[in-house]
């Protein structure tokens, strides 16, 4: 008897006790439904991690303070502080670094716009922060270095809020307060999204200068982005930045630097952790439904046993019952794991949406084949037994059986 005839006797088989069958299946669809969704969401959480780092730029370093938390609890003064004088020392001794942009980012800023008022992000930055960040604009400039020099109170504002604060309006030129100072709308940048947590959209960018001299008052700054010319370069520019900055610190470390290698590096370690978990979950589940399909065909091969005796007194031999048997089992397991592939892929959608693109999922076809095939071989392992036992009975005893 060939596969075909062995399938088309399965499916017969299994549609003879349908309820029975599903049941058994539930296991095999668990399992297979919980591995595609748990791999579709973190294998979209990575494309959108690398997609917002490709979004911040590339070959990027970045330098931030991070003070020990000793030190904080002694109080501030006894910290520290990333300045311009360390961007500029970078710029100069740092010889895989191309340029480099110290920033300021004033969380939790509030704004005025014709007597409205709304809170957001202030950043004060350098005129290499567009190009080290692939800002690209929808209206007007970016601020200069001669605004810079100067100090001008100019801003460029994040697509978002250009839309919300002038619906109807041309952005170009009109004012905007924060913190004490008036600024002048110079620029809109385009849409991005957001990335790392924040969202660009949503920011008013000014002069690093302007912030410093006419509402800080010192040369302190929160974090610096360094960029090197080759992205092989990253890791041992990171490394020149680290010393740099420990020789003038005193070598106190009171600051992180990291590249994008790295942190990617970290994050995708953190999702495959995240993944070894999840599926040792699904794992369990389709160990389940392998244990539920031995014991359905257990009970298949008891209520079928004069039937074996007959194939057998017919000249059926021991393998062709061996392959009925597995066929049968793998039949069981793989419509099972067809079902769990739809229904991950359903969940997996489902998430996807309900995020609102926040968390994108991303179903990749391998993950659907080895699903696929690896609920055909639970199947396949777990029907072995009762196929042997099937294989192994006497056909005189067989027949014989009530």
């Amino acid at each position: 008897m060939g596969f075909l005839q062995s399938l088309r006797i399965a499916l017969s088989c299994l549609a003879a006790n349908k309820l029975r069958s599903i049941l058994t299946m539930l296991g095999v669809i668990i399992g297979v439904a919980s591995v595609i969704a748990m791999v579709s969401i973190i294998e979209g959480a990575r494309h959108q991690v690398v997609k917002q780092f490709e979004e911040m730029g590339s070959r990027l370093v970045i330098i931030f303070f991070s003070p020990d938390e000793r030190k904080k609890g002694e109080g501030w003064s006894h910290v520290e502080f990333l300045t311009i004088a360390d961007a500029e020392a970078i710029r100069r001794e740092c010889p895989l670094v191309t340029d480099v942009s110290p920033e300021l980012p004033m969380d939790d800023t509030e704004f005025e716009v014709a007597g409205e008022k709304f809170r957001g992000r202030l950043v004060g930055s350098q005129p290499e922060y567009a190009r080290l960040h692939n800002v690209e604009l929808a209206a007007g400039r970016f601020f200069s270095q001669k605004d810079y020099d100067s100090w001008s109170k100019v801003c460029v504002v994040g697509h978002a809020v250009a839309e919300d604060l002038w619906p109807d309006e041309d952005p170009i030129g009109q004012s905007l307060r924060a913190r004490g100072v008036t600024f002048t709308v110079v620029g809109v940048a385009k849409r991005k999204g957001r990335a790392m947590g924040q969202d660009p959209d949503k920011d008013v960018c000014a002069p690093l200068s302007t912030l410093q001299k006419r509402i800080t008052g010192d040369q302190h700054v929160w974090v610096m982005w360094a960029q090197t010319a080759d992205v092989q370069q990253t890791e041992e520019a990171a490394d020149q930045i680290w010393a740099l900055l420990m020789r003038r610190h005193g070598n106190q470390p009171d600051f992180t630097v990291d590249s994008q290698e790295r942190m990617l590096q970290a994050i995708g370690q953190i999702l495959a952790i995240f993944g070894i978990v999840f599926g040792g979950i699904g794992g369990l589940a389709l160990l389940v439904g392998g244990i539920g399909i031995m014991n359905i065909m257990l009970v298949s091969v008891t209520e079928r046993t004069r039937e074996i005796g007959l194939r057998k007194a017919v000249g059926a031999k021991r393998r062709h019952i061996m392959v009925q048997f597995l066929t049968e089992s793998m039949t069981l397991s793989g419509i099972g794991g067809i079902m769990g592939v739809a229904l991950g892929a359903g969940i997996s959608w489902a998430v996807g949406a309900a995020s609102k693109g926040d968390l994108p999922t991303h179903v990749p076809i391998w993950v659907a084949l080895v699903g696929f095939c690896f609920a055909c071989g639970v199947g396949v392992f777990f029907g072995l037994y009762p196929a042997w036992r099937a294989a192994r009975l006497d056909p005189i005893q067989a027949l014989r059986h009530d």
